[in-house]
């Protein structure tokens, strides 16, 4: 075939289908992953190996409702461990998370993706709940990379990344309309940035924190957007070995400007992105 790599993500659920350590390892799955794998070095193709691609446990989900739960960072960390340590010595390149903010933005504000919170649907908050899922999505690669480093880099001489993903914008007006050039900053930061920043400088980026803490239809006295604690900056900061960037399509880019409150992260960007 040609092929010097493979990409796939492994399935969470199918390596610990109650979502944690303590619940048991499905040995099947493993199995499935390790065949996977060896047929793949058989024929000198390389594994790229995703850890999360939005299958999250159902049981972590009925808990602790998933990603809007610090919890899951343990919970995470220790389901990347189980993978490092049972492929690890064959998978050298490893991503912990794919395109977070499709999850937090197609789950958490359109409601189209699992688990179907924020759009049409009665259940979720987009204006408070995307944030705090992008914050334990964030702290749960971090972790996972530090476990990485600390306990399997210096045997298995693998790296680990993310992917993230972004359009490329274009002011809809033109270059020199300043209100739409500023759209195309904001479209970075809420896309790309959003993720991206915090692994550079360990914090959101500038337009995020002012514009996510703004008061909303449902929080009139100013939203909480979470907060790094030095300790999780620090993870943060340089959590990778490579960066993945996943383009799809190009955007004009509008600037946009609520009359009212913020009914939440769709107001919060401040543009309208279109293709024509």
């Amino acid at each position: 075939m040609g092929v010097n790599y493979f990409r796939f993500s492994i399935s969470w659920s199918r390596i610990l289908p109650g979502g944690k350590v303590s619940m048991g390892k499905n040995l099947e799955g493993i199995n499935y992953y390790n065949r996977l794998i060896d047929e793949l070095k058989a024929n000198d193709i390389e594994p790229f190996v995703t850890l999360f691609h939005w299958d999250l446990p159902n049981a972590l989900e009925e808990e602790y409702m998933g990603f809007l739960s610090s919890k899951i960072v343990d919970d995470f960390v220790n389901y990347a461990e189980i993978c490092f340590w049972e492929f690890g010595d064959r998978v050298k390149n490893w991503v912990t998370l794919n395109e977070p903010y499709r999850f937090a933005y197609g789950g958490y504000v359109q409601g189209i993706f699992a688990p179907g919170r924020g759009g049409n649907n009665q259940d979720g908050d987009p204006e408070t709940e995307p944030y705090i899922v992008a914050y334990n999505l964030l702290n749960c690669h971090a972790a996972a990379y530090r476990k990485y480093q600390e306990d399997f880099k210096d045997v298995q001489n693998g790296q680990v990344g993310i992917t993230l993903d972004t359009n490329f914008f274009k002011p809809f007006r033109g270059k020199d309309d300043t209100d739409d050039v500023q759209a195309v900053e904001y479209t970075y930061d809420f896309m790309l940035g959003w993720f991206l920043e915090p692994i550079t400088s360990g914090n959101w980026p500038v337009n995020v924190q002012n514009f996510a803490t703004t008061p909303s239809v449902h929080h009139p006295q100013g939203r909480y957007l979470p907060v790094f604690t030095n300790d999780q900056k620090n993870k943060l900061i340089q959590s990778y070995d490579f960066l993945g960037i996943n383009y799809y399509t190009a955007n004009y880019a509008q600037i946009y400007n609520t009359s009212g409150l913020s009914s939440g992260f769709l107001d919060d960007c401040h543009y309208k992105a279109s293709g024509d």
